[in-house]
C-alpha cells in the first residue's frame, strides 16, 4: 500500500513554524529572566507549547491514519502542522485555550476528519485514536525530562515553574484523552471493538462528551480526586506540587505578580 502524498502536501505550514518560534523567543525571556512581565513571558511560553502540542497531536492522528490507508489526509492539510487545516478549529484550539486559561486543564478537542472507511482492521482504528494522546505522554516525558534526570540545578527557577505547569497540562491531556467517552480519543481505541448496535446508540452523544467531562471536572469533589491523581503522577516523574503551583500562578499573570520571594516581588 502506498502513502506517499505530494511535497506540497507535507510541506511544515509557516503558522506552525511561527508557533514554534513563539515558544522558542518567550522560552529565551523566561530563562533569561529578559522579559519586564515574567509572568506574561511564562504565559506565551505554556499558550505557545500548549498549541504546539495540540499541533502535534491532530499530525499524530492524521500520520497514523495515513499509514492506515486514508490517502486523502494529505490534500487536506493534515500533514502540514498548520492549526488552520484543522477540521474544527474553534474545539482544536480556541476551546482547549479556554479551559487551560480558566481551569489550568489540558483538552485536546477533535479535528482531524478521517475517512474511517478506507482504513481495514480494528487495530489500525485503535492505533489512530490512540496516537493522539500518546503524543501527549511523549511530550510529557520531554519535559519533564530535567526534573526525573535530577537535572533541575541547572534550570533557572521560572523556567522549572513554567516547564512543570506545561508538562501538567501534557499529562492532563493524555490522562482525560483517553477516557472512554465518546467524543474523547479513548473511546475511539475502544468502539472498533463494540457492536454496530451499541456504537449507533452511543453515536448522537459523541459531539457532547468534551463538555460533559469538563462540567464534571467542575464538582469540587471529582476536581480535588482529579487533580491529586494528577499531582501523584507529577511527583513520580520528579515534579513537585511547588513547581506545578508556582507554574500555574505566573501563568496567570492577570491577577498580578505572585508573591514569591526573589521572583514575584
Amino acid at each position: 500500500m502506498t502513502t506517499a502524498v505530494s511535497r506540497r502536501d507535507r510541506r511544515i505550514s509557516p503558522v506552525f513554524l511561527g508557533l514554534v518560534a513563539i515558544m522558542a523567543v518567550s522560552a529565551w525571556a523566561v530563562w533569561t529572566d529578559y522579559s519586564a512581565s515574567p509572568g506574561f513571558a511564562v504565559f506565551l511560553f505554556v499558550v505557545s507549547g500548549w498549541v504546539v502540542s495540540l499541533c502535534l497531536h491532530e499530525y499524530a492522528h492524521a500520520r497514523t491514519a495515513l499509514h492506515g490507508g486514508d490517502l486523502t489526509i494529505g490534500a487536506k492539510g493534515y500533514l502540514t502542522l498548520n492549526p488552520l487545516k484543522y477540521t474544527h478549529v474553534a474545539l482544536s484550539i480556541v476551546l482547549p485555550l479556554i479551559f487551560v486559561i480558566m481551569g489550568g486543564i489540558g483538552l485536546p478537542g477533535g479535528a482531524v476528519f478521517i475517512e474511517r472507511h478506507r482504513i481495514r482492521g480494528r487495530w489500525k482504528h485503535s492505533l489512530i485514536s490512540a496516537a493522539g494522546p500518546l503524543t501527549n505522554v511523549l511530550f510529557a516525558a520531554v519535559l519533564t525530562a530535567p526534573f526525573w534526570l535530577g537535572a533541575t540545578d541547572r534550570v533557572p527557577e521560572l523556567f522549572r515553574y513554567a516547564l512543570a505547569f506545561l508538562a501538567m497540562l501534557q499529562v492532563t491531556a493524555a490522562i482525560l484523552n483517553f477516557l472512554p467517552v465518546p467524543g474523547l480519543d479513548g473511546y475511539g481505541v475502544v468502539e472498533p471493538w463494540l457492536s454496530y448496535r451499541v456504537r449507533r446508540q452511543v453515536e448522537p452523544y459523541a459531539p457532547f462528551g468534551m463538555l460533559a467531562v469538563f462540567g464534571i471536572l467542575w464538582i469540587p469533589e471529582v476536581n480535588q480526586a482529579f487533580f491529586d491523581a494528577i499531582d501523584a503522577v507529577m511527583r513520580a516523574l520528579g515534579v513537585s506540587d511547588w513547581d506545578t503551583y508556582w507554574g500555574q500562578e505566573f501563568f496567570r499573570f492577570w491577577q498580578g505578580a505572585p508573591g514569591l520571594p526573589g521572583l514575584g516581588s
